[in-house]
């Protein structure tokens, strides 16, 4: 054991068939929303009068919607009934959602094109309870550290993967966006037969009555969290993480444009840099903590956000410039301060949150652990 490291869970049954399941999961959602939002932006769409930003937040605002209203909801089902089968159903509406756009592309239809953004959110919302709530049902305790972080590596890596595929799928000629429905299809059924390799993982709560009133469950589930001072101040610790990192990952494209005057490429290299920068934060998190879930890395990874967060927004131009390409951003010297916060503020989130995620995971009673 004195020689394990994290990547040996690919080994496993498992662990394997669940990490390409949920990354593909992942790239799918970031292939339709960005390709979605090239289409508007990029062939002069305009939803209802808004402007390119406000036409991104709001089809961001969709997605999250469901997370809103139904994760409650969502975590009962996740706990009360066996979640290998629970999974491979949740690939199989994905199906049915791609071809739901496959039909909105073909018939140009924006408002369904929207319900399928909402969809999505919905099936996340779905696999969220059980995505977390499995591993510590498959993992060692001992594993929770890296197999967490190989899960965060997985889930962004796809989200960069996705940004980027979306609108080059988009951009490609045809009488209409035929390639990105075949690859949102190919990318769901994919998932769909990985998931079919997932062992089983028990119910932990098969006694549970649903509650189907998504407010009373949303408190009872708060009322729930607050006695446990850890888990409560870990979920708000999660909380406010993603809210950073949701903000850095929408305003990026804004960035890009308006204050760095590149294009779709510089966009497509900041990201990058993000993403690579969380995804070696993450990895480096079992070597660091010695596996076990060490709380120390989480105020380490606080303090990092904070300094080059504050240090991007000084070292970003005082005025707007324009016609800057990937190639021209790179050449010059002063612009890889921004790389490098970039990169920083990345490794600095997957110390932050990987170690939460462990500790909810940890710290949870195994009958209440989903939700």
């Amino acid at each position: 054991m004195s020689g394990h490291s994290q990547f040996d869970l690919f080994r496993t049954r498992r662990f394997l068939p669940f990490f390409w399941t949920q990354a593909l999961g992942a790239l799918n959602d970031n292939i339709f929303k960005n390709a979605l939002a090239a289409l508007l932006v990029f062939q002069g769409s305009q939803l209802g009068g808004l402007n390119t930003d406000q036409v991104v937040n709001f089809s961001a605002l969709i997605f999250i919607l469901p997370f809103f209203l139904f994760s409650a909801l969502f975590g009962q089902f996740a706990d009360k009934y066996e979640k290998s089968v629970q999974i491979r159903r949740v690939k199989l509406f994905e199906v049915v959602i791609m071809l739901t756009a496959t039909l909105g592309f073909w018939l140009s239809s924006l408002p369904l094109l929207l319900s399928v953004l909402f969809m999505l959110g919905f099936q996340s919302t779905i696999f969220g309870p059980i995505k977390y709530g499995i591993l510590p049902q498959v993992l060692d305790r001992r594993e929770l550290i890296g197999g967490n972080a190989l899960v965060e590596m997985g889930t962004f890596v796809a989200i960069l993967a996705g940004t980027i595929a979306g609108p080059q799928l988009a951009g490609i000629e045809a009488d209409w966006p035929v390639w990105v429905s075949l690859a949102a299809l190919v990318v769901a059924v994919t998932g769909y037969l990985c998931s079919r390799r997932i062992p089983a993982a028990a119910a932990v709560a098969p006694e549970l009555k649903i509650n189907w009133n998504i407010f009373t469950e949303t408190w009872r589930n708060i009322r729930f969290i607050n006695q446990n001072q850890t888990v409560l101040n870990s979920v708000l610790g999660i909380s406010w993480f993603w809210f950073f990192g949701a903000t850095v990952l929408v305003q990026i494209p804004s960035y890009s444009q308006n204050v760095l005057g590149g294009d779709e490429d510089l966009m497509s290299g900041l990201l990058a840099m993000f993403i690579i920068g969380i995804s070696t934060g993450s990895l480096l998190c079992e070597k660091l903590s010695g596996r076990q879930v060490e709380i120390g890395l989480v105020p380490f990874g606080a303090i990092g956000l904070t300094l080059f967060g504050a240090d991007l927004y000084f070292a970003s131009p005082a005025v707007p410039i324009s016609g800057v390409t990937l190639s021209s951003f790179l050449a010059d010297a002063g612009n890889w301060r921004i790389i490098i916060d970039l990169l920083m503020i990345g490794a600095f989130g997957g110390f932050y949150i990987v170690p939460l995620y462990a500790l909810v995971q940890q710290r949870s009673e195994e009958s209440h652990r989903s939700r």
